[in-house]
């Protein structure tokens, strides 16, 4: 099986992260790795890569108080729990901001699996949450755009969870059948 195929047969969401933080060479590879994503055209994106525990912190903190009133139950059940942490305690989260064009969510979406792919490959465990982004639906959201530099027109639509994995590599779920339809 060749690199490519078996990065993606291997990769895993990851919710447990040691201490250690990534190398810098690791966390431009992964960035890098975004920035060859295949757009409609435009590349629509903003990466903005958080190391700051504290910064991370504070937008877990933010995202669960926003969701604590959230109409999904199980999302209320998780911003009210005081141990969940929106990020998994991840020392890089890296925010896939895009603009207002048509393509954008398709477009950032490839650039976050990119990320994945690229962090596996690496060696990195990831996981792909949106649960930190509530935020920036609120009314601090602005607050939060300027503090984190995210440029006029660019909106948080996904973000990854990264750092070196703590624990065993979780098993992957049983894949669904009859998914595929071939016409010849």
């Amino acid at each position: 099986m060749n690199d490519i195929l078996k990065a993606i047969k291997s990769r895993r969401s990851v919710r447990s992260f040691s201490d250690k933080q990534i190398t810098d060479n690791e966390l431009q590879a992964v960035l890098e790795a975004a920035q060859y994503a295949p757009t409609a055209g435009s590349q629509p994106w903003q990466f903005i890569a958080i190391q700051k525990e504290e910064l991370i912190n504070e937008l877990s903190n933010a995202s669960k108080e926003v969701a604590k009133n959230h109409e999904v139950e199980f999302i209320r059940k998780m911003a009210n729990n005081k141990d969940f942490h929106a990020f998994y305690n991840a020392p890089t989260v890296i925010l896939v901001c895009g603009d207002e064009s048509l393509w954008t969510p398709a477009d950032c979406a490839a650039a976050t699996q990119n990320i994945l792919l690229a962090a596996e490959s690496l060696g990195l465990a990831a996981c792909w949450i949106n649960f930190g982004l509530f935020v920036f639906s609120s009314e601090s959201g602005s607050t939060y755009n300027e503090l984190l530099g995210i440029p006029e027109g660019y909106s948080p639509l996904y973000s990854v969870a990264l750092g070196y994995r703590k624990g065993a590599v979780p098993a992957a779920a049983p894949r669904k059948k009859n998914v595929v339809t071939c016409i010849k």
